[in-house]
């Protein structure tokens, strides 16, 4: 992907003093160690209670300590690394002369909600002395200590990126563009005290929207307006805020985000998703538009362990790639068919967007991972339609067919592989561990079978694939704690009940709920991304889905896919200019095969709505 913004954003932070170093390398040590001994502590707790028949009852607490640390080093990593989500479709439009004012305006819009907040969570950990947890018998000082901290490691980190990207006048001017709006702000709190209902229009649609389109982080957009809106509007303490974002932060079912993403790593790491992709090759590339299919498969069977859509594609497409395009595939088709494949496979578990469905809306995460199975076959089905229509015309004179001998032995070698997505659902449906702990179950799996059976293990690689699975993790959960903020303000401030009752009133039932739903999430999908849309818009859609007797996993089924297809079409859909980036391609060459595919998606988006069947069937089964 060509982007200017996004180049001068990386090159900025090429260069950074030694102090700068020093701290990240102490806090990356200090991650990846909180992030082994999470792992650690839920292996155990699976153990102590599955086979020892002796619960672990401190082990909650503790992992919620190390959590909450983990997650806001994370961001303050992610911080430094200038990896925090953001929507850059419209800013990489912008002339290159641009770039360091974007930046600048990026950096300074998250520093200036960093510094409002600073105090706000010292006196919100200060509270906390007075909590004691009911196993450990410790202050909760000691795990709410982390909001202050990483709060003000991220000041610091960014402070240093500031200095970094100011390098001239246009970005010396998105800094004072920045203080000026906070300063018009806090100067028209008056007037916006008694602007009443108006004030959600200016803060979460004009605030919100004019961050997001300017390319500020998605969580330091939300919380901004969040701070503004309780600050300036009302009289609820700051202090509520970072609550809010605590809890949004501390739901335990959420400690399988980072799991998963070191699982994913594990996967490439040791050959697995390669043994996978080989396979398949082996079995479907002599066929017209063979790879194709094989791309399809393969993102079935890897897509959600990673916990990362960016890693999911990384892992498939230069493995297969150079040989489709030696076979005649032009890069734009490549790039188009696997941001669909990305929008597709968006249910198969164990998907993060899922987990956190399970998490923030109460929804059991083994029905989730049941019932996203077969809606994503339906989509892949129609995806292969599209491919087969395709490659009527491709040449296979020069290609040919594995001995099926050949198929069985890369059948046999791909096979511990193939079967650890079944094991993870196993594990969760017939209650050995729960969602959130299956995953060090899939750990311990593939840690044996890179050792035993792929004898490919780089321990030397372990601890950077840990930072890097806390930075991730860290990113996402400080969206999801500002989103939490956000739909509570929301909610307070009566607008859920206004939404629901316009809802209910909407014509067609349940079916046109239905529709509504999906036409808004794949608007929300391509600017906010699945997760902090979930957080946000979770809260206020999901209980009306109850009431008009939609099936809650029916319904997460449709909102997820729905995401899905706006997160990867363009020319807004981040996902798509993700792949483009993996894929090496120009994000021009991609935009008409695309569209073939999009509408594919779209009839089987449909079909899922309207077949509740399709999401149900296993979950009865189950």
């Amino acid at each position: 992907m060509s982007s200017s913004v996004s180049r001068h954003l990386v090159s900025s932070a090429s260069t950074t003093p030694a102090i700068d170093r020093l701290l990240a390398s102490v806090v990356a040590w200090i991650s990846a160690l909180l992030m082994s001994a999470v792992i650690l502590l839920l292996f155990a707790g699976v153990a102590a209670r599955y086979v020892f028949h002796a619960p672990l009852v401190w082990s909650d607490e503790l992992c919620s300590t190390f959590f909450l640390w983990l997650a806001m080093l994370g961001s303050a990593l992610a911080a430094r690394r200038l990896s925090h989500m953001r929507m850059t479709a419209i800013v990489n439009r912008l002339d290159a002369r641009w770039a360091p004012f974007c930046s600048a305006l990026a950096i300074s819009a998250g520093l200036a909600f960093l510094l409002l907040v600073l105090m706000a969570a010292y006196h919100y950990a200060s509270e906390e002395v007075l909590i004691t947890t009911p196993a450990l018998e410790i202050s909760g000082a000691w795990r709410a200590a982390a909001l202050p901290v990483g709060i003000a490691l991220m000041i610091v980190f960014s402070v240093f990126r500031l200095i970094e990207v100011a390098t001239d006048r246009r970005s010396y001017a998105a800094v004072a563009v920045v203080a000026a709006l906070v300063a018009a702000f806090w100067v028209a709190s008056p007037l916006l005290a008694g602007a009443g209902q108006l004030n959600l229009l200016i803060f979460f649609v004009g605030v919100v929207g004019a961050c997001v389109f300017a390319g500020v982080p998605i969580a330091f957009s939300f919380a901004l307006a969040t701070l503004g809106f309780l600050a300036l509007t009302t009289r609820v303490p700051v202090t509520a805020l970072i609550g809010r974002m605590d809890e949004g932060m501390s739901h335990l079912m959420l400690l399988a985000v980072p799991t998963f993403v070191f699982l994913g790593l594990l996967l490439e790491m040791t050959g697995m998703a390669r043994a996978m992709v080989q396979f398949l090759a082996g079995l479907l590339g002599h066929v017209r538009g063979g790879l194709s299919y094989v791309l399809v498969g393969a993102m079935y069977l890897v897509s959600g362990i990673s916990g990362s859509k960016a890693a999911d594609m990384a892992a498939i497409a230069p493995a297969l790639f150079p040989e489709m395009s030696k076979r005649g595939a032009k890069p734009g088709e490549l790039v188009a068919l696997l941001s669909a494949t990305g929008a597709q496979t968006e249910t198969v578990p164990p998907s993060i967007v899922l987990v956190t469905i399970g998490s923030v809306m109460g929804v059991s995460i083994a029905a989730l991972f049941a019932g996203g199975l077969l809606p994503a076959f339906v989509l892949g089905v129609g995806l292969c339609i599209v491919v087969g229509i395709r490659s009527r015309s491709d040449d296979r004179s020069n290609v040919e067919r594995l001995p099926w001998r050949e198929v069985m032995k890369l059948f046999l070698i791909a096979l511990p592989a193939l079967a650890l997505p079944f094991v993870i659902r196993a594990a969760v449906v017939e209650g050995i561990a729960t969602a959130t702990e299956v995953s060090t179950l899939g750990i311990a799996y593939s840690v044996i079978a890179g050792v035993l059976v792929y004898r490919q293990f780089d321990v030397g690689r372990i601890r950077q694939m840990l930072v890097d699975t806390v930075v991730l993790s860290g990113a996402i959960l400080f969206i999801i704690g500002a989103a939490s903020a956000m739909a509570w303000a929301l909610t307070q401030s009566g607008f859920s009940r206004d939404l629901a009752a316009t809802m209910q009133s909407l014509p067609g039932g349940s079916n046109g709920f239905l529709l509504v739903s999906i036409v808004a999430f794949i608007i929300l999908g391509s600017v906010l991304e699945g997760i902090p849309a979930i957080v946000l818009f979770g809260p206020l859609v999901f209980p009306i889905a109850r009431v008009m007797g939609i099936n809650e996993v029916h319904y997460s089924m449709v909102v997820v896919l729905s995401m899905g297809l706006g997160l990867f079409a363009p020319p807004f859909g981040v996902g798509y200019y993700t792949a483009c980036a993996i894929g090496n391609v120009d994000p021009e060459e991609g935009m008409r095969p695309i569209w073939g595919y999009m509408l594919s998606l779209l009839i089987g988006l449909t079909v899922v709505a309207a077949v509740p069947w399709l999401s149900t069937v296993f979950i009865k089964a189950s």
